[in-house]
């Protein structure tokens, strides 16, 4: 089995690495010609170097200027409006003491925007939202484009944030680079008693107080939501890419050990030789797509990772998804794929003990550079505070609760949790992870909408009260920006609990 897996990957890697050899090739040239040149602010002419160390005051002031410091960007998503980002507001205090005590100069350079796809949902700012990715990327890239800096940090957790801000940073790829993450909120209303709720309410059984009640105890706090959306699956992908701290990317907001990692971030990227351009190599978006399949993360990844691929000279396609997912177990039941949160996956074992099966089955490529210095094997540690000292210590080997993580010996299903369909409408992808084998094949008439308003009122009118395939059409990047759709849920919900075979065909997101 094992044999036949590592194939397959090897295979599919192999596949990638020869399709992209032309740009990979021009990439590496670029970056390591742009890291060869050495700290660029030493090449500023005299005015454009007094511009950049102008605010700054004392020791940092002299370092800047002679250029005998690393300079480090800080490159935040922070907003106090989403729940996710707010903990960001004290990073970059703790960044610039933990810098200035490693040896170098952080400066604050840039903000990217950050929008909430939850206050979004239905709404027509939802229409911005795939679009903003490129806008984050584009304003990464004017942050690092001052060339002050040896090193960036990006701050950043949610749906196209942290895509766009990789996206930036690889075309600045000479540069080290390290992600920091915030953490999740504490686990609050169980994500299936909200779904009840909202149920209830598109029904007309629940109150709008009713509902805001329940939606108010789910998100509750500073934090990420605690469903595995996509999130919690940029930060699960981006540490088993290596551009995160080992066992940061669950650590909640507001505690001592992520005060500890963010200061260790800060102090490893003064320090680290291996730009971020020469990280996201084959190897570790092959990695990324493993550990998106064996967890069910979100579809929108499908999208993201392709990007993020190109943007390291890498040509990355919805066939190789599909291939590995043939052969990548199904090994975590998260919201929506289970009852449990993010919280409980993490409590069971997490990142750690998720990489130390994958690396053990072969499906995951050890030999890779990390932020934490060469080899995934570093993954499957993760960190403690003893007596104030940060250390890593290795995680159980087996998962601590089967119901939410399992080995690859007794998975949850024999593949991955995402599939490519082809037929004569297209492609698509579909999450299987989240759909019940019996719900798999639909036979049902359809109905046609322009948009999930339409609906949503043919729902409330009680015309759909029986099998139903619904089809929303004109939601896709070209009609008007590929919105996600969440807000269908609670009305096709209702209508599979009355006993009906449903299903959901739209050029829109759903992930």
């Amino acid at each position: 089995m094992a044999r036949s897996v590592q194939h397959v990957v090897q295979q599919v890697t192999q596949r990638i690495t020869e399709r992209s050899a032309p740009t990979r090739s021009a990439y590496l040239e670029r970056i390591r010609a742009a890291a060869a040149v050495g700290p660029a602010r030493t090449e500023l002419p005299c005015s454009n170097l007094a511009h950049g160390f102008a605010a700054c005051s004392g020791p940092d002031r002299i370092a800047v200027r002679g250029a005998v410091k690393p300079g480090v960007a800080i490159v935040s998503a922070y907003n106090d409006m989403l729940s996710a980002h707010q903990p960001y507001a004290e990073f970059p205090a703790w960044i610039k003491d933990a810098v200035r005590e490693a040896g170098g100069v952080a400066q604050f350079a840039g903000g990217v925007p950050a929008m909430c796809d939850g206050i979004t949902q239905g709404r027509t700012g939802m229409e911005l939202s795939l679009f903003s990715r490129d806008v984050i990327a584009m304003a990464t890239g004017v942050a690092l484009s001052h060339e002050m800096f040896d090193g960036a940090l990006l701050l950043g957790v949610c749906d196209k944030i942290v895509p766009g801000l990789l996206i930036g940073a690889l075309a600045f790829g000479h540069l080290p680079t390290v992600l920091v993450p915030a953490g999740p909120m504490p686990s609050g209303l169980p994500n299936r008693e909200k779904s009840r709720i909202r149920q209830l309410f598109a029904e007309g059984k629940a109150s709008r107080e009713d509902l805001l009640e329940a939606e108010s105890a789910s998100y509750h706090s500073p934090g990420t939501c605690t469903f595995y959306g996509t999130a919690n699956s940029n930060q699960l992908v981006v540490e088993v890419m290596g551009l995160h701290l080992p066992g940061s990317s669950f650590v909640p907001p507001g505690t001592p050990l992520r005060k500890a990692l963010t200061e260790e971030a800060a102090r490893r990227v003064v320090s680290l030789d291996a730009p971020i351009g020469e990280i996201v190599d084959e190897r570790a978006i092959v990695n990324a797509v493993v550990a998106l399949l064996a967890t069910g993360g979100s579809t929108n990844h499908t999208l993201h990772l392709v990007a993020i691929a190109a943007a390291a000279g890498i040509e990355l396609t919805w066939d190789d998804f599909a291939e590995l997912s043939a052969v990548v177990p199904s090994l975590a039941k998260v919201y929506p794929n289970g009852a449990a949160d993010i919280n409980h996956f993490a409590a069971a074992g997490g990142v750690q003990t998720l990489v130390g099966e994958l690396l053990d089955a072969g499906l995951l490529h050890a030999d890779v550079k990390t932020v934490a210095g060469p080899g995934l094997d570093r993954y499957r540690q993760q960190p403690f505070l003893v007596d104030g000292e940060l250390v890593w210590r290795d995680a159980p080997r087996k998962s601590l609760d089967p119901d939410v993580l399992r080995g690859v010996d007794e998975p949850f299903a024999p593949d991955g949790g995402l599939r490519v369909l082809e037929g004569n409408l297209g492609r698509s992808v579909i999450k299987v992870s989240a759909v019940a084998a019996e719900h798999r094949a639909v036979t049902a008439p359809v109905r046609v909408f322009d948009d999930q308003h339409g609906f949503t009122a043919a729902f409330q009118a009680g015309e759909i009260d029986h099998d139903v395939v619904v089809v929303i059409r004109n939601q896709g990047p070209q009609a008007n920006g590929m919105p996600e759709l969440h807000g269908l849920t609670p009305a096709l919900g209702v209508l599979m609990d009355r006993g009906h075979q449903v299903a959901l065909v739209t050029d829109g997101r759903l992930s």
